[in-house]
């Protein structure tokens, strides 16, 4: 796998990266409700993932607002913020700041979105920076791992790969 770096400094991480044309592995989230989220729930839709660190930090907090603001337009396309935070986080973060597009969802239970999609950063228990791009029968077409976690991603070409799928 490509390597990151968080902050300058190499990470490891644990899992395998997912490419265009991959069949999404499967994973358990939680919902902000405490329900668990898993990959059948999310296929039949088109999905756009967002993959943070922890909501609460600059970067992440304006990825989440950039996708909510973009979600708007997107018709029958999903978005979703994941990230390690706990869900009763997640939820205060999104009342507090009007995300009404953007689904979060919790890996801080068992890292398994992570691991599965391969963004599971084992020095600090967190996710990597990433946003993946399903269509409705759950195969990746769009993934981009960002070479450093503190950087932004490439909003308009996971935007368009989105686009590209809705009919």
């Amino acid at each position: 796998m490509a390597s990151i770096t968080f902050k300058g400094n190499p990470v490891t991480l644990i899992g395998s990266k997912l490419q265009a044309g991959d069949q999404a592995p499967d994973f358990t989230v939680l919902s902000n409700s405490l329900e668990e989220v898993t990959l059948s729930d999310i296929k039949g839709k088109i999905a756009i993932l967002s993959v943070v660190p922890s909501i609460d930090t600059g970067v992440c907090d304006a990825q989440t607002r950039r996708f909510n603001e973009e979600a708007a337009g997107l018709g029958s396309v999903n978005v979703y913020t994941i990230s390690a935070d706990l869900p009763f986080a997640q939820k205060r973060w999104c009342g507090a700041n009007g995300i009404e597009n953007v689904e979060t969802l919790s890996d801080h239970r068992e890292m398994s979105f992570g691991e599965a999609f391969g963004v599971y950063m084992k020095e600090l228990r967190l996710l990597a920076r990433a946003v993946f791009v399903l269509d409705e029968n759950g195969v990746v077409t769009y993934a981009e791992y960002v070479k450093e976690v503190t950087n932004h991603p490439n909003y308009e070409k996971a935007l368009e790969a989105a686009q590209s799928l809705v009919k």
